[in-house]
């Protein structure tokens, strides 16, 4: 009988169960389920409460459906960085929309297109697709796939008659890379690029 209260004393204490709402309801998706209501209340162009509730609905059930891989943040931010990448995006924003504009109304033929390939330095997910998402909104360029191991993306890019043009993109997209980097990116990664 003695073995017993030993053994007893012994025992390791068993690991907290999650609750039921912590298991449909988790913490890290909090922003991906926040971003998919207000997605859903600008989808039906209305704030009400049926549509945040109906909204809270649909944003539980598509991550319960729709597996995504968790996104890895660094867990820094570099204000001045950040700062300046969206500098860099407006003012090439505003200046690739004249271009592709003048593009569509000048006079001769079309102007030549590329596919380049892009293998940027970074591993992080979220580095890759804020990237890619850069360039698709700059006018003038569209992501046409990626290579998520390898972290290469493939550009459809505008107006590229010489050899310099599309070495012109590819240090625009390393720029860019660049920028987030060291705006959110981890410490080896910022090690990486200097």
């Amino acid at each position: 009988m003695s073995g017993g209260g030993e053994a007893g004393a012994r025992r390791t204490p068993r690991p907290r169960r999650a609750s039921r709402i912590e298991r449909v309801l988790r913490l890290h998706e909090l922003p991906l389920l926040i971003g998919l209501v207000l997605t859903w209340m600008a989808l039906w162009h209305e704030v009400s409460w049926m549509s945040f509730v109906s909204g809270i609905v649909v944003a539980v059930v598509v991550t319960r459906l729709f597996y995504l891989p968790p996104v890895k943040l660094a867990g820094r931010f570099n204000p001045w960085y950040a700062l300046r990448y969206l500098v860099y995006f407006f003012w090439h924003l505003s200046r690739a929309s004249w271009q592709v504009a003048w593009l569509a109304v000048r006079p001769g033929p079309p102007p030549p297109t590329s596919i380049i390939a892009v293998e940027l330095r970074t591993r992080s997910d979220f580095i890759l697709t804020m990237v890619g998402l850069t360039n698709s909104l700059i006018p003038g360029s569209l992501v046409a796939e990626v290579d998520r191991f390898s972290s290469t993306l493939y550009l459809h890019v505008l107006n590229t008659p010489a050899q310099q043009d599309i070495d012109r993109m590819r240090r625009d997209v390393y720029h860019i890379e660049n920028l987030l980097i060291r705006a959110v990116g981890s410490r080896e990664e910022l090690e990486a690029i200097r």
